[in-house]
């Protein structure tokens, strides 16, 4: 089973999404802006994607990031706790499977977990 950190109003999310189920994937959604995940599972996410630059797993460009005074630079328990504090900070869409992750720009990235 994979399970896909969804936002329904992202066009790259519902095209990951339609992507995996064309292929017969039993998938899990999980809409992680009201189901938010914890620092935990964030960071074992993180190690899913095999330990990239925290930086990589953002959306850098959002308002709150600016707000926070966050820096791509900033150390990864900062980044990661504050994705747990503000999930609209995760990149989307997220797919885990087996201990593996990938993210899903382009939506064809998760190939990879089929």
């Amino acid at each position: 089973m994979i399970e896909y950190w969804h936002n329904p109003r992202c066009s790259k999310s519902r095209q990951g999404l339609a992507l995996l189920e064309e292929n017969g994937a039993d998938v899990k959604v999980r809409k992680y802006l009201e189901d938010a995940p914890g620092l935990d599972e964030l960071t074992a996410a993180w190690v899913a994607l095999g330990k990239p630059p925290v930086a990589r797993m953002m959306r850098t460009g959002e308002a709150v990031f600016r707000e926070l005074g966050l820096s791509k630079t900033d150390d990864d328990a900062t980044l990661l706790a504050a994705m747990a504090s503000h999930p609209i900070l995760i990149e989307r869409p997220l797919a885990i499977r087996d201990g593996k992750a990938v993210i899903g720009r382009p939506p064809e990235n998760l190939t990879a977990l089929l």
